[in-house]
């Protein structure tokens, strides 16, 4: 595995991304990695080197690009910036850069998503055609929209590939009752979906370095993640 950091060009600005190339033969699958609140950072990347070491080239964009390298804000603050529109242009980008990508396989594609980036691997479900199967891990705010147009749960019936989901019955956004929600509308249109809730995890129970950590949680949710990776994009 090697791991390094790339960029692209997005709506006239510099957008990195964080890559990591799993060992063996290329092309392989991709996995697009979406940022929870904090960013790009060591959570991320790690989230983004298991994705590699599953056997898939793992890339994770930066969507804070637009703040500038100096913004010292919190990530609620940045998070708060972040547009529907923008945050689609950028996935986008990044599936531009994996397509002409030598060790991709342009035609299998993916999407992984932690909190904010839950919610964006439910709305690029709906957004961008080249993904084949989507991972949403506690995707909070799935009902709403941000900066206007329609919320992802508003795309429901544009999703066209098959959709995980993570929850944690302690979590209040998603709630319980939210994945319920969800579950019934995507259900509605006949959309193929898995959803799974752990007993005592709360938001970001995947995190290590959280308090909130839960690793039952952790050990249950990711061999699902990789099987269905397989089951959708192979290996």
């Amino acid at each position: 595995m090697a791991s390094s950091w790339e960029s692209v060009r997005v709506d006239g600005d510099t957008m990195r991304l964080y890559v990591s190339l799993p060992d063996g033969k290329a092309p392989s699958p991709a996995v697009v990695v979406i940022q929870h609140q904090g960013g790009v950072d060591e959570f991320v990347e790690e989230m983004t080197d298991r994705v590699s070491a599953a056997g898939y080239v793992g890339v994770a964009p930066d969507l804070y690009h637009r703040d500038g390298p100096d913004c010292r804000d919190d990530g609620p603050t940045r998070r708060a910036r972040l547009r529907d529109v923008a945050v689609i242009q950028d996935v986008n980008a990044t599936v531009d850069f994996l397509r002409h990508h030598r060790a991709v396989d342009g035609t299998r594609l993916g999407i992984v998503g932690f909190c904010m980036g839950g919610r964006v691997a439910y709305l690029m479900a709906a957004a961008q055609p080249a993904f084949r199967t989507a991972v949403a891990y506690y995707g909070g705010n799935i009902m709403a929209s941000w900066g206007g147009g329609p919320a992802p749960f508003e795309r429901t019936a544009e999703i066209h590939c098959p959709l995980l989901g993570f929850f944690g019955e302690e979590d209040g956004n998603p709630s319980p009752a939210d994945m319920k929600k969800l579950d019934a509308e995507l259900s509605r249109f006949g959309k193929t979906h898995e959803f799974y809730a752990y007993p005592g995890a709360n938001h970001a129970f995947m995190n290590r370095r959280s308090p909130r950590y839960h690793a039952q949680a952790d050990r249950d949710s990711w061999p699902k993640t990789v099987a269905f990776f397989e089951k959708h994009l192979g290996r």
